[in-house]
């Protein structure tokens, strides 16, 4: 251990880097039921479910997230010595998703021939991936981003997430359509809008009131210093959401227990997710509409992950002065290897998790920490029926909770700088409402170098934060 890790060189032990290990599972555990509950419950949402096809995606996407995640967890640890976890990003799936939406509905075939498709997208994107972290280009790439930007994108990425679990995350679905917060407090204002939604109106109710006391517990459990305060507070929330189900619903929320297989659902994922790349259907969108998507998605993905590095780093304390972080190189193949298995067992780009920051502040200092993690990873594989009830209200709560804490990072930025708050400002819109980081921090760009150009400090800007900002200029012309 010490030889691999370099433990006594870091100042940590054994014990230290296993606690924190655990630490850090238990604060980004939500991420093994809520990516199949993004990915594939966004299907059933906007196609009206697709029965026996949903609940098998539902496994392959399960599983392909422990196995991406515990793989880029296992690189982060032999490549990097980093005490970083991986997983499919927040952000990046939802986007997945709906990507994937629009290729089922523009090709005209299922959802999950969409998604088979999309992993075509993800499959391409980390094999780029791979060959940009190999000559260091993503590495210039970060290095390229001025550091006011830098330092904005945590919290950026903080109100997506907390956008995320208020909205479309902590809906229920009536029909076709999704009731999401906004709804809920309409319905309050409005007796019509409540009479209007009928017998859907306890099932919302009890929907934000999971969210708000797992909210409240998860915030609580932290201020006591609880280890696992977000995995404990999303315990809460649930046994309050089943017992709410029993009680008012005079539903069984464990119904599916009681014929389901704790045996892990290899089956499902060969059926649906392993190795399944629809380049047909792909394809039949035409080569130009493809070219443009998979550009389009390796340039939101690349900021994205970019992005989520950059924020981890911060709030783990891991940089220096000029906001660099040491093996940076190695840190981004990790995750880049995770997106291509990823993308061979059916789920959207892997990348560094902001909470791996309460690992670091555990102790964790090496990649011990990262390998215990994900051997976590991998032991969830067996416990698909269990995840799989745990309703996506209370992995809201987790998600505010995280956008919360990332808000912070805004005291480190200088708002006296037009130059560096009007960039910080917009992208802090732009994420939550576009819902991708990558939109984000191109817009972040973009208003910086114009804003320096038309100072009289085009010299304070680099060449390829202008080729960057160029590059965004066109995806944007070329989405419109």
């Amino acid at each position: 251990m010490e030889k691999i890790f370099k433990l006594k060189e870091n100042g940590t032990s054994v014990r230290t880097e296993i606690v924190a290990g655990l630490t850090t599972f238990m604060t980004m555990a939500y991420i093994i039921a809520l990516n199949p509950n993004l990915i594939v419950g966004f299907g059933q949402g906007a196609f009206g479910g697709f029965g026996a096809d949903g609940t098998a995606a539902w496994n392959g996407v399960f599983l392909a997230t422990c196995l991406a995640s515990a793989v880029a967890m296992f690189c982060m640890a032999f490549l990097a010595n980093k005490p970083f976890a991986l997983a499919p990003g927040m952000g990046l799936n939802s986007y997945f998703a709906v990507v994937v939406a629009q290729i089922a509905g523009a090709a005209g075939c299922s959802y999950l021939a969409g998604l088979q498709a999309g992993l075509c997208i993800i499959l391409v994107e980390g094999i780029i991936f791979l060959v940009l972290s190999v000559l260091n280009v993503r590495e210039k790439i970060v290095e390229a981003i001025p550091l006011g930007v830098r330092l904005g994108i945590g919290p950026a990425i903080g109100l997506m997430l907390m956008n995320i679990g208020f909205g479309s995350n902590a809906g229920v679905g009536a029909a076709n359509e999704n009731y999401v917060m906004r709804d809920f407090f309409g319905a309050l204002a409005a007796s019509t809008a409540k009479q209007a939604l009928g017998e859907y109106w306890p099932a919302m109710v009890l929907t934000v009131v999971t969210m708000f006391i797992g909210l409240f517990a998860i915030i609580i459990l932290a201020h006591y210093q609880v280890k696992g305060a977000v995995l404990f507070g999303m315990l809460i929330a649930s046994v309050v959401n089943w017992a709410g189900q029993a009680i008012f619903l005079a539903t069984n929320p464990f119904a599916a227990l009681s014929t389901a297989s704790w045996l892990p659902p290899f089956g499902d994922m060969a059926a649906t997710t392993l190795f399944k790349f629809d380049f047909a259907t792909l394809f039949s969108l035409g080569w130009s509409t493809v070219i443009i998507l998979i550009i389009t998605f390796c340039i939101i993905d690349m900021f994205d992950t970019i992005g989520t590095v950059i924020a981890t780093a911060n709030r783990a304390k891991m940089v220096d002065k000029d906001g660099k972080m040491p093996q940076m190189r190695e840190t981004l193949l990790s995750d880049a290897i995770g997106t291509v298995v990823g993308s061979c067992t059916g789920t959207s780009t892997v990348t560094t998790f902001v909470e791996s920051a309460s690992g670091v502040e555990a102790g964790g200092r090496t990649g011990l920490t990262a390998l215990t993690t994900g051997i976590l990873f991998l032991a969830c594989m067996f416990i698909a029926p269990i995840a799989a009830i745990i309703p996506a209200a209370a992995t809201s709560a987790a998600l505010i909770y995280v956008g919360i804490l990332m808000l912070s990072g805004l005291k480190n930025i200088n708002f006296d700088d037009i130059a560096t708050a009007a960039p910080v400002f917009i992208m802090l819109l732009a994420m939550p409402i576009s819902g991708s980081i990558g939109h984000g921090i191109g817009l972040a760009l973009i208003t910086y170098t114009v804003i320096k150009v038309f100072t009289g400090k085009a010299k304070d800007v680099s060449v390829l934060t202008y080729v960057i900002s160029a590059l965004f200029l066109i995806k944007f012309f070329l989405t419109v």
